[in-house]
């Protein structure tokens, strides 16, 4: 029934994989990303079914654009998302989605002129009269306009045409309503009386306060008849992206409620690429040297893990293209280094069975690993759900690149317990039946203990003999870390504090300290500069205008040559704002469900000892990021994330033995028995973190800036986390154990016992108390 099972769920990710592609997020192919928000108006408010009409409109004039593969979702009440693959202008694509206003077509009374004679500026609108209004037309001429003459309800729709047999080029032709028709004549035939080149003998079509379009009336049309029928055209020196935008505005009407953008990026499909490239270098090569590690610990085992692993991939990828998940940079980096964390559970299956084979007098391969499979169950059930819990309410609560990892996080979990519990149990079995296996049971890597366990059983260190002393060095560096975020302070990304990044690729490198100098003396003084990579250069500032991107774009340039921007994100101040609370609540309740869980499962000094145990790597980690000067955004959340996960584990494998051993053995002191825990579980945590190792070092070596920071950030708290488990948690155990400051054991002796195959067994202690 299990190989069936097992058979089913790899044929069918198989199946996906191969029909459905992942969809890759705009920081891995490249495009726009534009998050609006709707604004409630003294007539109508912004509710959901607002935000609903909004999101239609809106979709019709993205489909105008002709933008390949466009995504609209609605986020919460007020929030519309937009993916634009493929368009590298934010400028234009925010333009043409913010425009909220009706359409309108005035009759041009002339030019706007003062009483001296000069040009007179543009007047504001809502101080023009109710009869006349003053805008700029396409040249940046202010124009007299007449009352709205049209408004958007009297046209039907407006398409952008090619004149092949005229020769007139590209064109619009706008269809008019029945009543649209006659208003529209009208609107000409006063036009038409004018002579040709006067500018009362143009049509100013208006949207959003702003002149569109100001076409001259054709000088074949007579005066006094106007253009008659139910479509007229508008040419001109169009190419079809002007054309096509024209008719866009034209027929896309207006927005139920006012929209304002919140968020916006844009990244070039270079920067996708690199990603993509380093990603799948620091795969194959980590995962490579992942698979020859295990082969080496675990011999015919670890062949057969690596195989489950590459199931597990499998699984990973089909689970992501059949619930649609957008794969995004930090995704892509989580889903590389989850390879290397999901043989956590072979690790512990393998590290158990090789304790059941030691201890039993007449063992058998298969033997062993049903006892190891059984025994290893607790902690991998309990270390998995924990995991779940987080990534539920992070998807739940937390908003942004957050909410994102929690999908990958729990795809992942998922994957990685079918992965070990079903398929490498099912190839571990039918490998241990063979006769060849039977009759050589050393190849199969779990007839021995391994070099890790036999040097801890002939030194057998008692670790946890004052475990006070481990709390005050793990305080000593929470305290360190922590002065760091008091005295450097944190470098928070945009994503939480609000304002706009754009990073250059220039064609010669420019000094960080003279593009600072330029950009303040071309106005914009508190702007932050940093150097990325040899020839990159990227340009922080809490506001800055797309005039203002212009002008950066163009100081940079004169300093770097040849400049390309590959990446341009804005954030508004309410969405960070959004951001940074949602991710505090969602980490908060996170820990204080995995809290709740731990004290469910085990007792509360184990769920309080976990979660202290958290905090202290999360204060190191961001502590030491604060001292190198590395920036706190999206990815090294995601980063913090997968620390969290890997500490929350390591600690429930630990708590589980000691718990084992607490049922087992009412009279050993509680140090004694964790020290015991501590010993057993070694072997399963230093074989764990040297895949999960391999895999980071590979992409923190092969990887860009962005995926370097992350890798840092990883191998940071996988060195913090390991030790923290084992020394902090433990001994934080001890100290709140209701008898574990009362039965502190002095010298003890310990004796191993010898099974009939002269194998060394599990220690066991004879305590001598004080």
């Amino acid at each position: 029934m299990r190989a069936l099972l097992a058979l089913a769920v790899i044929a069918g990710s198989l199946a996906i994989a191969l029909t459905t592609p992942v969809r890759l997020g705009l920081d891995l192919r490249g495009g726009t990303q534009i998050t609006l928000e709707t604004r409630s108006t003294p007539t109508t408010h912004a509710d959901a079914a607002a935000t609903d009409r909004t999101l239609e409109v809106l979709r019709g004039r993205i489909d105008a654009l002709g933008v390949a593969e466009p995504t609209l979702v609605r986020s919460g009440d007020h929030r519309i998302l937009v993916e634009l693959p493929g368009v590298h202008d934010p400028k234009k694509a925010a333009d043409v989605l913010g425009r909220t206003a009706q359409l309108t077509v005035h009759a041009v009374l002339g030019p706007a002129r003062t009483a001296d004679g000069a040009t007179a500026p543009a007047t504001d609108p809502a101080s023009k009269s109710a009869k006349e209004r003053v805008l700029r037309d396409e040249s940046g001429q202010p124009l007299r306009l007449r009352h709205a003459e049209l408004t958007g309800r009297d046209v039907e729709g407006a398409d952008a045409r090619f004149d092949q047999q005229g020769g007139a080029g590209w064109h619009v032709a706008v269809d008019f309503s029945k009543t649209g028709q006659d208003k529209w004549r009208q609107v000409t035939a006063r036009a038409a009386c004018h002579p040709a080149g006067d500018p009362q003998r143009r049509v100013a079509i208006v949207l959003d306060n702003k002149i569109i379009s100001s076409p001259q009336v054709d000088p074949s049309v007579p005066c006094g008849t106007g253009i008659p029928g139910g479509t007229t055209q508008i040419t001109g020196s169009f190419d079809d992206t002007e054309a096509r935008e024209l008719a866009l505005l034209i027929s896309g009407g207006a927005l139920p409620v006012p929209v304002e953008t919140v968020e916006q990026r844009t990244i070039g499909a270079t920067l996708g690429d690199a990603a993509i490239e380093a990603a799948a270098w620091a795969a194959g090569i980590g995962t490579a040297l992942t698979a020859l590690f295990i082969i080496a610990v675990y011999r015919l085992m670890g062949l057969l893990a690596t195989a489950a692993l590459a199931c597990y991939a499998l699984i990973s990828y089909a689970a992501l293209a059949a619930l649609g998940a957008t794969l995004t940079l930090p995704g892509l980096a989580g889903f590389v280094l989850a390879i290397g964390m999901a043989v956590d559970a072979n690790v512990l299956v393998f590290e158990r069975t090789r304790e059941e084979y030691a201890a039993r007098s007449r063992p058998t391969p298969r033997s062993a690993l049903t006892a190891g499979f059984r025994g290893a169950l607790s902690a991998i059930a309990d270390s998995n759900i924990t995991t779940l819990i987080a990534s539920a309410l992070l998807f739940a609560f937390a908003s942004g690149p957050v909410r994102g990892f929690g999908i990958t996080l729990a795809i992942g979990v998922l994957a990685s317990m079918v992965s070990a519990l079903v398929i490498s149990r099912v190839l571990a079995e039918y490998a241990a039946n063979r006769p060849a296996v039977f009759r050589r049971p050393r190849v199969t890597g779990i007839a021995s203990t391994g070099w890790v366990r036999d040097r801890l059983l002939r030194r057998d260190p008692f670790l946890m003999r004052r475990p006070r002393r481990w709390l005050a060095v793990s305080a000593a560096l929470a305290v360190m870390a922590a002065s760091g975020i008091l005295v450097r302070g944190l470098d928070f990304g945009i994503e939480f504090t609000g304002g706009r990044l754009i990073e250059y690729a220039t064609s010669t490198s420019v000094d960080p300290d003279r593009a600072r100098t330029a950009l303040t003396d071309a106005g914009f003084p508190r702007a932050v500069v940093q150097s990325s990579g040899d020839t990159g250069l990227t340009v922080r500032a809490e506001s800055l205008t797309n005039a203002d991107e212009a002008t950066v774009t163009e100081t940079i340039s004169d300093l770097g040559g040849e400049t390309k921007k590959i990446r341009d994100e804005l954030i508004g101040p309410s969405m960070g704002d959004e951001l940074r609370r949602n991710a505090l609540v969602a980490l908060s309740l996170a820990l204080a469900a995995q809290l709740l869980y731990l004290a469910v499962r085990f007792r509360w000094f184990f769920g309080t000892a976990a979660v202290v145990a958290l905090a202290h790597d999360v204060v190191i980690l961001i502590g030491a990021f604060a001292w190198l000067g590395k920036p706190i955004d999206g990815v090294f959340l995601a980063a913090l994330l997968t620390v969290i996960g890997y500490s929350v584990n390591d600690s429930v494998v630990l708590f589980d033995r000691v718990r084992e051993l607490l049922g087992r053995d009412r009279t050993t002191p509680l140090p004694r028995l964790t020290n015991r825990a501590i010993l057993q579980t070694l072997p399963r945590t230093v074989n764990t973190g040297m895949g999960a190792a391999l895999i980071i070092t590979a992409l923190a070596v092969l990887a860009d800036d962005t995926l370097a920071d992350f890798a840092l950030a990883l191998l940071i708290g996988l060195a913090v986390g390991t030790y923290s488990s084992v020394f902090t948690a433990a001994s934080l155990t001890i100290e709140l154990h209701p008898s574990g400051k009362a039965s502190r054991p002095g010298p003890s002796r310990s004796t191993r016992r010898r099974s009939p195959s002269g194998r060394n067994a599990v220690p066991a202690y004879e305590e001598t108390p004080r």
